[in-house]
């Protein structure tokens, strides 16, 4: 039953505990029960809209995909410099690679420079990182598995000889 909801929760996460029971052949109380003890053992971590570029304030940040190259730490591997990567609030998500790359880190700024200002002064700066690969995010197609913008119309040019 926890898969079927957290599979429904990711594809919606404003259906309700009524119509995710509905779905799934059981009752509102058991679907209730369920949610409430993933968000307090963890499973849940929390709610988000997946919202276009064109919203209020959306205009104003700027996104950076950055790599990061660590040295990893004799008895944390590459934990200990990812947990303090992760406290810094520009850092909106961060993952460990495979590849050429040690962790891959989305950040958040309100301009180029503010992005900049956190790769050279904060990142940079920490024991065991190596190097880093910053690509600045220009247009998102997909999020999520939610395509950010509608199909265009497309009308073929005539071709008269």
């Amino acid at each position: 039953m926890k898969d079927k909801i957290i599979s429904l929760l990711r594809s919606n996460a404003r259906l309700s505990a009524a119509e995710i029971a509905r779905q799934i052949n059981v009752s509102e109380s058991e679907v209730a029960a369920e949610i409430s003890g993933m968000e307090k053992s963890g499973v849940i971590r929390g709610y988000t809209a997946i919202v276009t570029d064109e919203a209020p304030g959306s205009e104003s940040r700027v996104k950076a995909l950055i790599e990061v190259k660590v040295t990893p730490n004799r008895d944390g591997g590459f934990d200990r410099v990812a947990r303090r990567i992760a406290k810094f609030p520009e850092v909106t998500d961060l993952c460990l690679l495979s590849g050429n790359y040690d962790l891959q880190l989305t950040v958040e700024g309100s301009s180029l420079q503010q992005v900049a200002n956190f790769v050279s002064g904060k990142l940079a700066t920490i024991d065991g990182v190596i190097s880093t690969s910053t690509a600045f995010q220009l247009k998102r197609y997909k999020e999520s598995g939610m395509i950010m913008q509608s199909d265009e119309e497309y009308e073929r040019l005539k071709i008269c000889f």
